[in-house]
């Protein structure tokens, strides 16, 4: 791997290190269709909570590779009950490239494929305690990418597969990370303007009421913007992609409450940085705060000084 290329989920002192794990990982996803698999898509009868905190919303990815999703319903707000975080992102499904049809294919490895098969255990629970759940979309060193579709026919067909595996498995959304595409690979297109925003666009279309996410990063960060339409009016969320830093998404079209300048890496970013994120967060206006690489270690007390923060609650954990 190229040593300038940014590790995905690191901190500024720690992407060299990060670079080299995720290849090790991203290399072994495999190709899953769900049409093949046997899955629900009506959610348990059980009541569904809401998180209806206020202090704006946390968001957290969870390597499913190496720990369960589970865990993120684990924590809820001392004062009030309410979970401490609102979406679940699973980390994550890959855009592979098929060298035969040349089209670009979503693909699952056998951990992320566990999680969606086991819906009923991994998903639903979250789902049911008023949680959203949204499937993260990663390069994988193949060449396809958000930003090489050279028409919209092509787009459009990635973007079904997409809705589809939301709809299949009663997912809340889709996450992009253009991160690792590796454009050019296998002869594929380098990244053009339009690609990223029909894409967009078309999944928009296709899922009106889900969510969908940016990771501010990658190439299409600077490719937000074509033929009159904004990816920050169709998106519905966007983050900021350095963990353990505080910098703003500069995507136009989202207010201050859809936008996580802060991020944190919860193994490596200390305390007293989630806790100055915290406040920026706090005092500057912004409505979500982005968590990464939550394992089963209970951390209840790391995430409850954020928390008194911007919830004015500590953070009871409950295994």
């Amino acid at each position: 791997m190229n040593p300038t290329f940014h590790f995905l989920r690191s901190t500024a002192a720690m992407l060299t290190t990060g670079a080299a794990l995720l290849f090790a990982t991203s290399c072994q996803k495999e190709s899953n269709n769900p049409n093949n698999e046997t899955a629900g898509t009506e959610r348990n009868n059980a009541h569904v909570e809401s998180v209806t905190k206020s202090g704006g919303k946390s968001v957290c990815y969870v390597e499913v590779n190496s720990n369960s999703l589970a865990n993120t319903g684990k924590y809820t707000l001392t004062t009030g009950g309410q979970q401490l975080f609102d979406i679940a992102i699973i980390f994550a499904a890959n855009i592979n490239y098929n060298t035969t049809t040349k089209k670009a294919v979503l693909s699952n490895n056998p951990n992320v494929t566990s999680v969606l098969v086991n819906r009923a255990t991994q998903i639903v629970p979250l789902q049911n305690k008023g949680m959203k759940v949204l499937l993260s979309i990663l390069g994988n060193h193949q060449g396809a990418g958000f930003c090489n579709f050279t028409s919209r026919a092509a787009a459009k067909a990635f973007a079904q597969q997409l809705s589809d595996t939301v709809t299949y498995y009663g997912l809340d959304g889709i996450d992009f990370d253009d991160e690792y595409a590796e454009y050019g690979v296998n002869n594929t297109p380098q990244p053009n303007d339009s690609s990223f925003v029909i894409l967009v666009d078309e999944l928009r279309k296709l899922m009106p009421t889900k969510i969908i996410s940016f990771y501010y990063y990658g190439p299409a960060a600077s490719r937000l913007s074509w033929g009159g339409k904004r990816v920050g009016d169709m998106v519905d969320y966007s983050w900021n992609a350095i963990y353990g830093s505080y910098s703003v998404p500069n995507v136009a079209g989202l207010p201050k409450s859809k936008l996580a300048p802060a991020a944190v890496d919860i193994q490596s970013t200390s305390q007293s940085t989630a806790n100055s994120l915290a406040t920026q967060t706090k005092n500057n206006g912004y409505g979500v705060y982005l968590w990464y690489n939550l394992t089963s270690t209970d951390k209840h007390v790391y995430f409850s000084g954020v928390s008194n923060i911007l919830y004015g609650s500590s953070v009871t954990y409950t295994p």
